[in-house]
């Protein structure tokens, strides 16, 4: 697919979750994985946009890559916000307390890490790059799969 160029802005977040889900589409991702990697992916742009962008006081855009193979659907946000590595976040440790009890922040991240297969971040030149991986079920593992059955 030919990559996504928005402005980075809220406004894009529209456009980038429509390219995510036409990406996952062309992948024959089943719904519930498509919705994981469009929430994994819309949760990092939000923070490219507000806290990379926004809060920062800078203008920029956000490049959104989609690449197919016959294993997986890569999706990667590039961005010239501050730097800012989310895998260097430390993930919730109070997820087991009700949600009026948790610390704010960091949850986003912990979603993004368990709604794909792998994410990894890496600064490239002036540039933030994150990496979201979804593994694809080929049709031939598809037709071995057994079916579920009620009982």
């Amino acid at each position: 697919m030919e990559p996504l160029t928005v402005e980075g802005t809220l406004d894009s977040l529209s456009d980038i979750a429509k390219y995510v889900l036409a990406a996952a589409a062309t992948a024959n991702l089943d719904k519930k994985t498509s919705y994981k990697l469009r929430l994994a992916v819309d949760e990092i742009a939000t923070n490219i946009i507000v806290h990379g962008y926004e809060e920062a006081g800078r203008e920029g855009i956000v490049i959104c890559q989609a690449i197919l193979t016959d294993d997986s659907l890569t999706i990667t946000l590039e961005d010239t916000g501050e730097f800012y590595d989310p895998t260097k976040q430390a993930l919730p440790d109070d997820m087991d307390l009700p949600m009026e009890q948790r610390k704010i922040g960091g949850l986003g991240v912990y979603l993004t890490i368990q709604g794909v297969d792998k994410f990894t971040y890496e600064r490239v030149g002036n540039k933030n790059r994150n990496i979201f991986v979804v593994n694809r079920i080929s049709s031939t593992t598809a037709e071995t799969l057994p079916s579920s059955s009620s009982k």
